[in-house]
């Protein structure tokens, strides 16, 4: 297969694999929008967390509620964990990694705050803390995931939201997490400041 043949075949399967996460998520994430609606409304914040381009996700996502999607509002309440590098690295160093997003949630997330745990695979050990240490502060979580929701599927709770791709490609899988958060955050601004 040449180069352009295999440029084609990306965006063809970036598209099959969209439309086939709206049929399985156009539910969820409507279920996920008022969940994390809910939480802003009621003075509540949402911490986000992932590693690599998870990492990256979550940072897009805090900032496009902190200051703004696509519409002039009020600023939002929400903190990405990947950010900060001396949090970070300090307990990497005094800890242990898989403590980076645990740790961070335990000292910044309150009852009725939502998590929003970002893996690919479903398997990242620091998420999953991450998601235990959510659920000891009575926190709800959204997880967006892809292979089947791996570990991650398993530790959902009542009120808690699994946005599993239908896929096991990670690209692939990434591409509609970005799909996701931008869905997130545009219902977030319907049901909370209307049609503008």
């Amino acid at each position: 297969m040449d180069l352009l043949s295999r440029i084609n075949q990306q965006f063809d399967d970036s598209i099959k694999t969209k439309q086939h996460s709206r049929d399985v998520l156009a539910k969820p994430l409507n279920e996920a929008t008022h969940l994390m609606v809910e939480c802003l409304r009621n003075g509540g914040k949402i911490l986000a967390c992932g590693n690599g381009g998870s990492a990256a996700d979550a940072q897009h996502f805090a900032a496009e509620l902190i200051n703004r999607f696509e519409m002039e509002r009020p600023e939002l309440a929400s903190i990405a964990l990947t950010t900060d590098s001396s949090v970070l690295t300090s307990i990497a160093n005094d800890y242990d990694y898989n403590q980076i997003f645990s740790k961070q949630v335990r000292g910044l997330g309150r009852k009725g705050d939502v998590l929003l745990a970002i893996s690919t695979s479903g398997n990242s050990p620091n998420v999953i803390a991450a998601i235990d240490a959510a659920h000891q502060r009575d926190m709800h979580v959204v997880a967006l995931t892809g292979k089947e929701g791996g570990k991650i599927a398993k530790l959902m709770k009542d009120k808690d939201i699994n946005l599993c791709v239908p896929s096991n490609v990670t690209a692939r899988t990434q591409e509609v997490h970005l799909v996701c958060m931008h869905c997130l955050c545009d219902g977030i601004d319907h049901i909370m400041f209307g049609n503008k």
